[in-house]
């Protein structure tokens, strides 16, 4: 047996995926290489691509394990509520993992874990009454909503930084001003209950 087969005989993609998710906590997203994955679990970088090809495809494998930890269990009955449910799950999921949030949102897995994910959301906005097209759109709506702002909760300086109090000027940006103690960082989950709220909640066009 060749060091290469030894190599990917003791390895299976899970466990590639598993070691590149330390990774990511270790290091964020922008120190996430198959380098330093290979590195993480002893083996060379080319078994490592054996198993997932490509970064892109390693990406992708992240995102729906990250994305599979949303459980599908005890959803409520009342179809927003499931909907609900599934997104707040969904942001969890996100926030429980370092750059969860910019992970997910620059892939395009079409892999087991998210497309359970995916067909329990749509299948809870059709169980409330919206059609076909409506309900694909209202759980993209909410997917990419949630996705933008976790990302930007995840960027966020801690509470109590000053950035955006001392860029914001009462003569320039006086709406700004304004509303400036509503976007502190202490606010995401209201933000995020609010916005899931008139996303779920808006009319939808009838398609023409």
């Amino acid at each position: 047996m060749t060091k290469k087969q030894a190599e990917t005989g003791r390895l299976d993609t899970e466990a590639v995926v598993r070691s590149a998710l330390e990774v990511l906590e270790d290091r964020g997203l922008e120190g996430l290489s198959t380098r330093a994955v290979a590195d993480r679990l002893g083996v060379r970088m080319n078994t490592v691509l054996w198993h997932v090809k490509t970064k892109t495809r390693l990406l992708e494998l992240m995102a729906d394990a990250v994305t599979g930890e949303v459980s599908l269990d005890a959803l409520p009955d009342t179809p927003h509520d499931r909907a609900r449910t599934l997104v707040r799950r969904f942001r969890a999921a996100l926030l429980t993992h370092r750059d969860g949030a910019a992970l997910v949102v620059g892939t395009y897995p079409a892999d087991p874990r998210t497309l359970r994910f995916a067909d329990a959301l749509v299948s809870a906005l059709l169980d409330s009454g919206l059609p076909d097209r409506a309900a694909a759109w209202t759980a993209w709506t909410l997917l990419y909503f949630t996705l933008g702002l976790t990302q930007e909760e995840q960027a966020a300086p801690p509470p109590g930084g000053s950035r955006l109090v001392s860029a914001v000027h009462p003569t320039d940006h006086p709406a700004l001003t304004r509303v400036l103690p509503h976007l502190d960082a202490t606010s995401f989950p209201d933000r995020f209950e609010f916005g899931m709220a008139a996303i779920l909640l808006q009319r939808h066009p009838t398609p023409p």
